[in-house]
């Protein structure tokens, strides 16, 4: 037979009703702006895993690493044998290094983005100040700067070792400038590529090898059509063929406009006036990724 249980109710000492309620923030507003900026320094510093896990400083460090030791390798050549000038151009020295630097941009061009459109905070970022646009500019700008940095580093480590071998100060200058000019627009160019890619997917393992597979099916295609209207003497189609990838893109605009060697087979670059061409296509190209990711991003934001 069941035995019923006195029921305890409790008393005024054991329950009671916080009243917290809710507190106005009488602080400094800092702003959309402040806002935009530290997004920007936050996507940069993440873009070399700085403020993050060791483990996410390995990949960018080590690309650093890589990108440098050549350069360092070539300067102390150039000293050691009194050479009269560097082995490589400052122009030549990305498009040499194109490996690396897709590299770069395939393994952090989703780290920037996918993460947020994974974990849904986009519409986050939009419930302050902060704007569709805003947004996109702060991520655009900071793997450009990261790009930028990457590939400037080298051709620093270029021009301090040529001025330390007493080559000359005004030659070492203009060829500095040149290639600063070129890298600026390489990043331009592969920042807007690898984060449009990224966008479309939330997954970061997607998104590398979207971006591997575009940067580096495209070079590998053209320069083989390339080599093959070389071939059967066609020259005149080797410059336009370079039209259809972003590092041939690089490599023809400042080899008619920089004064660079082309690496186009027999050197074919284009002229001048082809040179135009490629540049208002690559000017395109950075103007259409940004139009991209502000369409991508009014979507996701919604």
């Amino acid at each position: 037979m069941a035995v019923d249980q006195p029921v305890t109710t409790p008393t005024g000492d054991q329950t009671r009703i916080h009243n917290i309620g809710y507190r106005s923030y009488d602080g400094p507003r800092l702003g959309r702006a402040y806002a935009r900026r530290s997004l920007y320094s936050q996507s940069l510093r993440g873009a070399y895993g700085l403020g993050r896990s060791v483990k996410s400083k390995v990949l960018p460090m080590l690309l650093f690493v890589v990108m440098c030791v050549p350069a360092a390798i070539m300067v102390a050549v150039a000293v050691a044998t009194k050479a009269k000038e560097l082995p490589l151009d400052y122009t030549r020295y990305a498009i040499v290094m194109q490996a690396v630097i897709s590299l770069y941009v395939a393994s952090q061009a989703p780290q920037s983005v996918s993460r947020d459109l994974r974990f849904k905070t986009v519409p986050l970022y939009f419930s302050r100040p902060i704007e569709t646009a805003d947004y996109v500019r702060a991520k655009y700008a900071a793997l450009a700067s990261a790009l930028f940095v990457l590939t400037a580093a080298p051709l620093l480590v270029l021009y301090v070792g040529a001025l330390l071998a007493k080559l000359d100060f005004a030659d070492q200058t203009k060829g500095f400038a040149q290639g600063l000019v070129s890298v600026a627009l390489l990043s331009l160019l592969f920042a807007g590529i690898g984060l449009v890619i990224a966008s479309v997917t939330p997954r970061r393992g997607f998104g590398i090898a979207a971006v591997i597979a575009v940067l580096t099916i495209s070079y590998g295609a053209v320069s083989t059509l390339q080599a093959i209207a070389d071939a059967q003497d066609s020259t005149g189609a080797i410059p336009w063929i370079g039209l259809f990838s972003p590092v041939t893109l690089i490599d023809g605009v400042q080899s008619a406009f920089l004064g660079a060697d082309s690496a186009y087979p027999g050197a074919m670059g284009p002229s001048t006036g082809e040179g135009v061409v490629f540049l208002l296509v690559t000017l395109g190209l950075i103007a259409a990724s940004y139009g991209l990711l502000m369409r991508r991003y009014r979507k996701v934001g919604l």
